[in-house]
């Protein structure tokens, strides 16, 4: 029974231990800004959600895929893992840093896509113009084949009263 006793108290120091350490990771001395967080996560999400064939353009056009977030925001790994885990355990802060990120991409995402319809759009009506085109020029071919069929008509109808003024050929039979 004793120790029963001694081994709930040791285990419930431990706990009191334990949970004592629970003040989270330091702030670091080069913590990045919520603001460059947001700008950090935004960036590192596009080239996750890249397709394979943008990677590679990306690695083909020499972008280093592991290290080009950190280049462009001059930092290093360290320090984004340092400010990562801290945010992380700062859930409040962490919360606010995500709910911007996916806001952002949201807006980006209405934006492309707002592109995208206008691109159509103008696809389309660059495909309208030259069916409209063709078809002008369809009838204006029409036109000059009607213009050409007359013409030779025209000239038809002379070569035929040219060949009754011609003289009529010799056959043989009239040699004998």
């Amino acid at each position: 029974m004793i120790i029963k006793h001694l081994i709930i108290c040791l285990g419930f120091m431990v706990m009191l231990s334990a949970c004592n350490g629970a003040k989270g990771p330091k702030k670091p001395k080069n913590l990045i800004s919520k603001e460059k967080m947001v700008d950090i996560l935004i960036d590192s999400k596009l080239i996750a959600s890249a397709s394979s064939a943008n990677k590679k353009i990306m690695r083909d056009s020499g972008v280093d895929l592991n290290t080009y977030v950190f280049t462009k925001h001059n930092i290093d790994s360290l320090q984004f893992a340092l400010s990562n885990n801290y945010y992380a355990f700062h859930i409040k802060k962490y919360q606010e840093i995500y709910e911007k990120v996916g806001d952002s991409l949201e807006a980006l995402k209405v934006k492309f896509k707002d592109l995208e319809a206008k691109e159509w759009k103008e696809q389309t009506k660059r495909e309208e113009d030259s069916l409209k085109l063709l078809s002008t020029e369809t009838k204006k071919d029409s036109i000059v084949l009607i213009e050409i069929e007359d013409s030779l008509k025209g000239v038809l109808k002379k070569k035929s009263k040219q060949k009754n003024s011609l003289i009529k050929p010799v056959s043989d039979k009239d040699f004998q």
